[in-house]
């Protein structure tokens, strides 16, 4: 890369960028139903309440190269304010060169910041290479499958 990156905290003049960096992240994932209008809306309310998470974006120039979203939940277990990493992606062509774990540590910066005493994610079974990148990073995983329930 001849111009260095910069990791920058999203804000809501970002979500145009960060819809299509989901939709990118969405496709990769294998995960369906996709809608432009309803990404931004959602976006739309969880930067409009800065204490449901936060997130960054990856830059270089005026090119968005990745993000980070993460959601704040209270938990009993971790004795307060813990952060769960919703979404981490970084276009194809800018993995393995550190990015990732800048983008990651720039986070876990901020969820300190935050008084956030743990930070979680999730990931899918079949995604090896996520597993060992986040192994390197210090993430452990833990005996628990995630159920979950659609409400609306």
């Amino acid at each position: 890369m001849s111009v260095t990156p910069r990791i920058e905290p999203a804000t809501a003049g970002d979500i145009a960028t960060l819809v299509q960096l989901v939709r990118g992240y969405w496709n990769f994932e294998g995960i369906d139903g996709f809608d432009a209008a309803r990404c931004a809306a959602v976006l739309d309310v969880f930067f409009s309440r800065p204490e449901l998470g936060c997130g960054w974006i990856v830059w270089v120039g005026p090119t968005a190269l990745g993000y980070l979203l993460a959601c704040y939940v209270f938990s009993l277990e971790h004795g307060g304010l813990t952060a769960e990493i919703d979404e981490l992606f970084l276009l194809p062509d800018y993995r393995s060169a550190g990015l990732g774990r800048r983008l990651l540590e720039t986070a876990e910066a901020g969820f300190r910041r935050a008084g956030c005493t743990n930070v979680a994610l999730q990931l899918g079974r079949e995604n090896a290479d996520g597993r060992r990148f986040y192994a390197r990073c210090g993430y452990s995983a833990r005996d628990y499958d995630l159920m979950d329930k659609t409400l609306v």
